[in-house]
C-alpha cells in the first residue's frame, strides 16, 4: 500500500486512527536552517500527534540538527527530545548521523559534520533488527577463555566460550556520504533543499520495522523514506505540505511502484 497526501501534516495526522503507524522516519525543518517554500513548523502539536498515531511498541526516528546563532548553539534538538519524553515516548537510543564531508566549514569552529537521530519508542520497541555489518578480524575462531558477565552485586557469572561471528552489531555512529551520487543518484531529489541519504532511511527501516509494516513520513520532502520503504516491502504513508516537494516525492516513488504490485492512492486536499 502506498498513499501520498498533499496537505498540512498536523491536520492529516489528526484524521488518522490511533495506534496505526509502525514506524516514522522523518527529518523536520529544524532551526530555520532552510527555507521550505515559506511554510512554518508547529513542533509540539506534531509531537503529540506522532505519539497518538504510533502503535504500542512503534518507533519514531527524528533526524535533527541545531543552528548556531551569534556563537551560541541552540540545542533545539535536545529540547525536542525532552518534549517527546514528556509526551510519553522513550528516548530509546541516540544515533549520530556522521557525514563524510562538511558543507559549511567555519574558520573559528571545528567542522560540523553530524546530526542527531533520536530513536523514540512508544513503550519498548516491538521490532529490533540490529544491523550486523562490522567485520570481526577473528571470525570463526573460538574465544580464548570463558566469557563472563558482571552481575549487579559485583560477582562474575561465566558464560563459557563462544565462536566469534563474521560480523558484529554496528556502533551507534553511522557514517554516510551526502550529495549527488552519494546520498542518492536521483537528480530530482536535489530540487529539495535538504535531503538525507537513502541508505540512512533504509537502515532505520530495516532496524525498526518488518515487511508489511506501515512506515510514515509526515514531512515527506523529496520522498526518500517512501522510496526505501517500498523498496524493502513496507507500506508507506507520506504527507507533504508543499506541492512542489510532493511532486518530487511522487516522481521518486514511481519507479519503485512500477516494480511492485501496490495499492496506490492520492489524497490531494
Amino acid at each position: 500500500m502506498l498513499k501520498l497526501v498533499l496537505g498540512n501534516c498536523l491536520e492529516k495526522m489528526q484524521a488518522l486512527p490511533e495506534t496505526s503507524i509502525d514506524l516514522t522516519v522523518t527529518s523536520p525543518p529544524y532551526d530555520d536552517l532552510r527555507v521550505y517554500e515559506g511554510y512554518s513548523f508547529d513542533f509540539e502539536p506534531i509531537a503529540k500527534e506522532l505519539f497518538r498515531v504510533t502503535k504500542q511498541g512503534g518507533v519514531v526516528v527524528w533526524v535533527v540538527k541545531d543552528a548556531v546563532k551569534e556563537g551560541n548553539r541552540s540545542l533545539t534538538s535536545f529540547k525536542q527530545a525532552l518534549f517527546f519524553q514528556q509526551t510519553g515516548f522513550k528516548v530509546y537510543d541516540v544515533i549520530i548521523f556522521s557525514k563524510n564531508s562538511s558543507s559549511t566549514p567555519h574558520k573559528n569552529r571545528y567542522f560540523d559534520t553530524f546530526e542527531y537521530m533520536f530513536i523514540l519508542s512508544k513503550g519498548l520497541p516491538k521490532t529490533v533488527n540490529l544491523l550486523r555489518d562490522r567485520p570481526n578480524k577473528c571470525a570463526g575462531q573460538s574465544t580464548w577463555g570463558d566469557r563472563s558477565i558482571r552481575e549487579k552485586d559485583g560477582s562474575l557469572t561465566k558464560k563459557g566460550k563462544y565462536i566469534i561471528a563474521d560480523k558484529s552489531v554496528r556502533f551507534n555512529i553511522w557514517e554516510y556520504g551526502v550529495g549527488f551520487a552519494k546520498g542518492t543518484t536521483d537528480a530530482i531529489a536535489f530540487e529539495h533543499p535538504a535531503t538525507f541519504p537513502e541508505k540512512l532511511a533504509e537502515d532505520h527501516i530495516l532496524s525498526w520495522s518488518n515487511e508489511g509494516d506501515l512506515v510514515m513520513d509526515p514531512m515527506m520532502g523529496s520522498g526518500t523514506t517512501g522510496k526505501m520503504a517500498l523498496k524493502n516491502r513496507r507500506n508507506f504513508l507520506g504527507i507533504e505540505i508543499s506541492e512542489k516537494y510532493y511532486q518530487i516525492a511522487e516522481k521518486r516513488v514511481t519507479d519503485i511502484t512500477a516494480q511492485k504490485t501496490l495499492e496506490v492512492s492520492k489524497d490531494v486536499v
